[in-house]
């Protein structure tokens, strides 16, 4: 038996950077298609108490969203990126911004 996951994610055209307080930005040096951001959208997913996941083709930017009441690790963000063979460059959200890894 085959389990299917199902996983939303919307490609957005424009490049407005314009986001939610709680949400996360995420800079992908090598995003360049919709299978790309469905991939590193897919390791995303895995990380816990994120509940929405968009990209940007033209900027390279991943938005995170967090379920309600939830804190995002930045760590385990910029680790998902890595774990779908990505390189994330910078990282900007509510707890800070990052150009390197983040200790927690």
């Amino acid at each position: 038996m085959i389990a299917l996951t199902v996983v939303a994610i919307s490609i957005l055209g424009s490049t407005v950077h314009a986001k939610k307080p709680n949400m996360t930005a995420i800079y992908v040096g090598d995003m360049h298609c919709s299978d790309c951001a469905q991939k590193i959208a897919n390791k995303l997913y895995t990380v816990k108490g994120v509940s929405k996941v968009s990209a940007n083709l033209k900027t390279g930017i991943a938005y995170v969203t967090p379920a309600e009441e939830k804190k995002l690790s930045p760590r385990a963000l910029w680790e998902a990126v890595e774990k779908a063979e990505f390189t994330p460059i910078k990282l900007e959200g509510p707890s800070g911004k990052f150009k390197k890894k983040p200790k927690k």
